[in-house]
Protein backbone atom coordinates (compact mmCIF):
# COMPACT_ATOMS: atom_id res chain seq x y z
CA UNK A 1 0.00 0.00 0.00
CA UNK A 2 1.25 3.29 -0.35
CA UNK A 3 1.63 5.40 2.62
CA UNK A 4 1.01 9.47 2.29
CA UNK A 5 2.22 11.52 5.45
CA UNK A 6 0.48 14.69 5.60
CA UNK A 7 0.67 17.99 7.24
CA UNK A 8 -1.29 20.95 6.16
CA UNK A 9 -2.94 23.70 7.46
CA UNK A 10 -6.37 23.65 9.11
CA UNK A 11 -8.63 26.01 8.47
CA UNK A 12 -10.95 24.68 11.25
CA UNK A 13 -7.95 24.33 14.00
CA UNK A 14 -6.32 27.05 13.32
CA UNK A 15 -2.64 25.33 13.45
CA UNK A 16 -0.79 22.98 11.35
CA UNK A 17 -2.06 19.16 11.55
CA UNK A 18 -0.53 15.76 10.77
CA UNK A 19 -2.41 12.72 8.70
CA UNK A 20 -1.21 9.53 7.76
CA UNK A 21 -3.54 7.54 4.90
CA UNK A 22 -3.05 4.74 3.09
CA UNK A 23 -4.26 3.96 -0.32
CA UNK A 24 -4.11 0.56 -1.81
CA UNK A 25 -1.48 0.16 -4.35
CA UNK A 26 -2.06 -1.45 -8.10
CA UNK A 27 0.18 -4.07 -9.56
CA UNK A 28 2.12 -4.23 -6.52
CA UNK A 29 4.40 -7.32 -5.59
CA UNK A 30 4.98 -6.78 -2.10
CA UNK A 31 4.56 -9.29 0.32
CA UNK A 32 1.16 -9.38 1.90
CA UNK A 33 0.18 -6.51 -0.79
CA UNK A 34 -2.27 -7.64 -2.69
CA UNK A 35 -3.05 -6.56 -6.27
CA UNK A 36 -6.08 -4.85 -7.10
CA UNK A 37 -6.73 -4.95 -11.03
CA UNK A 38 -10.52 -4.88 -10.66
CA UNK A 39 -10.02 -0.67 -9.47
CA UNK A 40 -13.67 0.75 -8.68
CA UNK A 41 -13.73 4.15 -10.60
CA UNK A 42 -15.67 5.98 -7.83
CA UNK A 43 -12.56 5.18 -5.48
CA UNK A 44 -11.49 2.89 -2.96
CA UNK A 45 -13.46 2.08 0.27
CA UNK A 46 -12.52 4.20 3.11
CA UNK A 47 -12.09 3.33 6.83
CA UNK A 48 -11.47 6.61 8.90
CA UNK A 49 -9.51 5.59 11.79
CA UNK A 50 -9.39 7.14 15.44
CA UNK A 51 -7.43 7.02 18.32
CA UNK A 52 -7.88 7.09 21.12
CA UNK A 53 -7.13 10.18 24.16
CA UNK A 54 -3.55 11.17 24.27
CA UNK A 55 -2.46 9.12 21.00
CA UNK A 56 -2.13 10.85 17.43
CA UNK A 57 -2.08 9.70 13.73
CA UNK A 58 0.79 7.49 14.09
CA UNK A 59 -0.46 5.19 16.99
CA UNK A 60 -2.33 2.84 14.49
CA UNK A 61 0.68 1.94 12.59
CA UNK A 62 2.79 1.91 15.14
CA UNK A 63 0.81 -0.47 17.66
CA UNK A 64 -0.99 -2.63 14.68
CA UNK A 65 -0.40 -4.60 12.10
CA UNK A 66 -3.17 -2.29 10.11
CA UNK A 67 -1.60 -1.70 7.06
CA UNK A 68 -1.55 -4.97 6.17
CA UNK A 69 -4.74 -6.01 7.42
CA UNK A 70 -6.95 -3.01 5.49
CA UNK A 71 -4.63 -4.27 2.01
CA UNK A 72 -6.54 -7.49 2.24
CA UNK A 73 -9.74 -6.17 1.76
CA UNK A 74 -9.06 -3.05 -0.30
CA UNK A 75 -10.03 -0.34 2.38
CA UNK A 76 -7.99 2.87 2.30
CA UNK A 77 -7.16 4.30 5.26
CA UNK A 78 -7.33 8.01 6.62
CA UNK A 79 -5.54 8.60 9.73
CA UNK A 80 -6.31 11.73 11.73
CA UNK A 81 -4.89 13.40 15.24
CA UNK A 82 -7.50 15.22 17.30
CA UNK A 83 -4.71 15.64 20.33
CA UNK A 84 -6.90 15.69 23.62
CA UNK A 85 -9.87 17.00 21.77
CA UNK A 86 -11.95 14.39 22.22
CA UNK A 87 -14.09 14.60 19.35
CA UNK A 88 -15.50 18.02 20.50
CA UNK A 89 -15.65 21.64 19.13
CA UNK A 90 -13.70 22.10 22.60
CA UNK A 91 -14.82 24.83 25.26
CA UNK A 92 -11.19 25.39 25.56
CA UNK A 93 -11.27 26.54 21.49
CA UNK A 94 -10.01 24.14 19.25
CA UNK A 95 -13.22 22.69 17.14
CA UNK A 96 -12.12 19.35 16.66
CA UNK A 97 -15.46 18.05 15.68
CA UNK A 98 -15.61 20.91 12.66
CA UNK A 99 -12.38 19.20 11.55
CA UNK A 100 -13.04 15.62 11.87
CA UNK A 101 -16.82 15.73 10.58
CA UNK A 102 -16.67 18.81 8.26
CA UNK A 103 -13.16 19.90 6.92
CA UNK A 104 -11.34 16.27 6.86
CA UNK A 105 -13.55 14.32 4.46
CA UNK A 106 -13.73 17.73 1.92
CA UNK A 107 -10.01 17.90 2.72
CA UNK A 108 -9.80 14.00 1.25
CA UNK A 109 -12.23 14.47 -1.24
CA UNK A 110 -10.14 17.46 -2.64
CA UNK A 111 -6.58 15.50 -2.41
CA UNK A 112 -7.26 11.73 -2.51
CA UNK A 113 -9.24 11.51 -5.73
CA UNK A 114 -8.95 7.39 -5.46
CA UNK A 115 -10.81 7.45 -2.36
CA UNK A 116 -14.65 7.07 -2.66
CA UNK A 117 -17.15 9.61 -0.79
CA UNK A 118 -19.56 7.11 -1.37
CA UNK A 119 -21.78 6.49 1.86
CA UNK A 120 -22.14 2.58 0.97
CA UNK A 121 -18.17 2.89 0.54
CA UNK A 122 -17.27 4.61 3.81
CA UNK A 123 -16.49 3.55 7.93
CA UNK A 124 -15.05 4.41 10.47
CA UNK A 125 -13.56 2.75 13.81
CA UNK A 126 -11.93 3.95 16.69
CA UNK A 127 -10.12 2.60 19.75
CA UNK A 128 -11.34 4.06 23.58
CA UNK A 129 -12.15 7.53 22.82
CA UNK A 130 -11.66 7.02 19.28
CA UNK A 131 -14.84 4.52 19.18
CA UNK A 132 -16.76 7.47 20.76
CA UNK A 133 -15.88 9.13 17.96
CA UNK A 134 -16.73 6.83 15.36
CA UNK A 135 -19.91 6.11 16.52
CA UNK A 136 -20.66 9.89 17.04
CA UNK A 137 -19.45 10.51 13.69
CA UNK A 138 -21.95 7.67 11.98
CA UNK A 139 -24.95 9.08 14.81
CA UNK A 140 -24.71 12.61 13.47
CA UNK A 141 -24.15 12.34 9.91
CA UNK A 142 -25.74 8.92 8.83
CA UNK A 143 -26.09 10.09 5.29
CA UNK A 144 -22.54 9.71 4.88
CA UNK A 145 -21.50 6.48 7.01
CA UNK A 146 -22.01 2.78 6.43
CA UNK A 147 -21.37 1.50 9.91
CA UNK A 148 -19.32 2.33 12.53
CA UNK A 149 -17.62 0.51 14.76
CA UNK A 150 -16.07 1.20 18.69
CA UNK A 151 -13.14 -0.34 20.21
CA UNK A 152 -13.47 -0.50 24.07
CA UNK A 153 -15.02 3.25 23.67
CA UNK A 154 -16.59 5.17 26.58
CA UNK A 155 -20.07 4.43 24.44
CA UNK A 156 -22.51 5.63 27.41
CA UNK A 157 -20.25 8.67 28.24
CA UNK A 158 -22.77 9.91 30.82
CA UNK A 159 -23.18 7.00 32.84
CA UNK A 160 -22.28 7.35 36.46
CA UNK A 161 -19.29 5.22 36.33
CA UNK A 162 -17.58 7.35 33.36
CA UNK A 163 -19.00 10.79 35.20
CA UNK A 164 -17.01 9.80 38.32
CA UNK A 165 -13.95 9.87 36.47
CA UNK A 166 -14.19 12.70 34.75
CA UNK A 167 -15.56 14.69 38.09
CA UNK A 168 -12.13 13.66 39.39
CA UNK A 169 -10.10 15.98 36.95
CA UNK A 170 -13.28 18.13 36.10
CA UNK A 171 -11.17 21.47 34.89
CA UNK A 172 -9.33 19.08 32.52
CA UNK A 173 -12.78 17.40 31.14
CA UNK A 174 -14.58 20.81 31.37
CA UNK A 175 -12.30 22.50 28.83
CA UNK A 176 -13.47 20.02 26.28
CA UNK A 177 -17.22 19.90 27.12
CA UNK A 178 -17.94 22.46 29.21
CA UNK A 179 -19.81 21.74 32.68
CA UNK A 180 -19.93 17.94 32.89
CA UNK A 181 -23.54 18.28 34.23
CA UNK A 182 -24.98 19.21 30.39
CA UNK A 183 -23.29 16.20 29.09
CA UNK A 184 -27.07 13.78 29.08
CA UNK A 185 -28.88 14.71 25.48
CA UNK A 186 -26.13 17.36 24.31
CA UNK A 187 -24.57 15.88 20.65
CA UNK A 188 -21.54 14.22 23.24
CA UNK A 189 -24.83 11.71 24.04
CA UNK A 190 -24.80 8.56 21.59
CA UNK A 191 -27.82 7.34 22.84
CA UNK A 192 -29.26 11.18 22.75
CA UNK A 193 -28.06 10.98 18.99
CA UNK A 194 -29.58 7.62 18.25
CA UNK A 195 -33.21 8.83 19.36
CA UNK A 196 -32.52 11.11 17.04
CA UNK A 197 -32.17 9.10 14.15
CA UNK A 198 -35.25 6.90 15.11
CA UNK A 199 -37.64 10.18 15.47
CA UNK A 200 -36.32 11.23 12.30
CA UNK A 201 -38.95 9.83 9.74
CA UNK A 202 -37.16 10.89 6.86
CA UNK A 203 -34.25 8.13 7.76
CA UNK A 204 -35.43 4.56 6.65
CA UNK A 205 -34.53 1.36 8.69
CA UNK A 206 -31.99 0.47 5.73
CA UNK A 207 -30.76 4.12 5.90
CA UNK A 208 -29.36 4.06 9.25
CA UNK A 209 -25.51 3.13 9.85
CA UNK A 210 -25.04 -0.22 11.11
CA UNK A 211 -23.09 -0.37 14.53
CA UNK A 212 -20.58 -3.17 16.08
CA UNK A 213 -19.35 -2.64 19.50
CA UNK A 214 -16.22 -4.49 21.39
CA UNK A 215 -14.91 -4.51 24.87
CA UNK A 216 -13.04 -6.55 27.43
CA UNK A 217 -14.48 -8.34 29.85
CA UNK A 218 -11.69 -6.78 32.27
CA UNK A 219 -11.96 -3.09 30.62
CA UNK A 220 -12.69 -0.49 32.96
CA UNK A 221 -15.21 0.16 30.74
CA UNK A 222 -16.67 -2.72 30.49
CA UNK A 223 -19.85 -1.33 32.50
CA UNK A 224 -20.28 1.31 30.74
CA UNK A 225 -20.51 -0.27 27.27
CA UNK A 226 -22.82 -2.60 29.50
CA UNK A 227 -25.06 0.42 30.25
CA UNK A 228 -25.15 1.66 26.35
CA UNK A 229 -25.90 -1.89 24.94
CA UNK A 230 -29.31 -1.66 27.32
CA UNK A 231 -30.18 1.84 26.34
CA UNK A 232 -29.90 1.39 22.74
CA UNK A 233 -31.96 -2.06 23.05
CA UNK A 234 -34.55 -0.17 24.93
CA UNK A 235 -34.92 2.59 22.40
CA UNK A 236 -34.80 0.28 19.55
CA UNK A 237 -31.54 1.61 17.93
CA UNK A 238 -29.96 -1.96 16.76
CA UNK A 239 -25.90 -2.42 17.93
CA UNK A 240 -23.89 -5.69 17.22
CA UNK A 241 -22.11 -6.26 20.22
CA UNK A 242 -19.28 -8.53 21.30
CA UNK A 243 -17.31 -9.19 24.20
CA UNK A 244 -14.81 -11.04 25.23
CA UNK A 245 -11.57 -11.55 27.79
CA UNK A 246 -9.15 -8.58 27.55
CA UNK A 247 -8.54 -5.00 29.01
CA UNK A 248 -8.19 -1.60 27.92
CA UNK A 249 -4.81 -2.27 25.54
CA UNK A 250 -3.49 -2.45 21.83
CA UNK A 251 -2.91 -6.53 22.14
CA UNK A 252 -7.37 -6.35 22.22
CA UNK A 253 -7.06 -3.80 19.98
CA UNK A 254 -4.89 -5.43 17.02
CA UNK A 255 -6.90 -8.59 17.37
CA UNK A 256 -10.18 -6.85 17.31
CA UNK A 257 -9.42 -4.84 14.45
CA UNK A 258 -9.48 -7.34 11.89
CA UNK A 259 -12.81 -8.66 13.02
CA UNK A 260 -14.47 -5.19 12.52
CA UNK A 261 -12.16 -4.34 8.73
CA UNK A 262 -13.58 -7.88 8.11
CA UNK A 263 -17.73 -6.84 9.53
CA UNK A 264 -16.81 -4.10 7.13
CA UNK A 265 -15.92 -6.08 4.15
CA UNK A 266 -18.98 -8.12 4.50
CA UNK A 267 -21.24 -5.19 4.83
CA UNK A 268 -20.00 -4.27 1.56
CA UNK A 269 -20.77 -7.44 -0.16
CA UNK A 270 -24.31 -7.32 1.06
Amino acid sequence: MVLFEVNYFSNALGINTNLNVLIPQMKTEQIDDKDYDNYNKDGYPVIYLLHGLGNDESIWMRRTSIERYASQYGFAVVMPTTQLGGYRDTAYGPKYWTFISEELPSFCKEHFANISDKKEDTFVVGASMGGHGAFKLALSKPERFKAAASLSGPLEIASDSNMERFKSKRPFWEGIYGSLENIRGSESDLVYLAGSILENKEIKIEERPRLYSWCGTEDFLYDCNLEFEDKMKAIGMDLDSNHSSGEHNWTCWDREIQNVLKWFSDLRNE
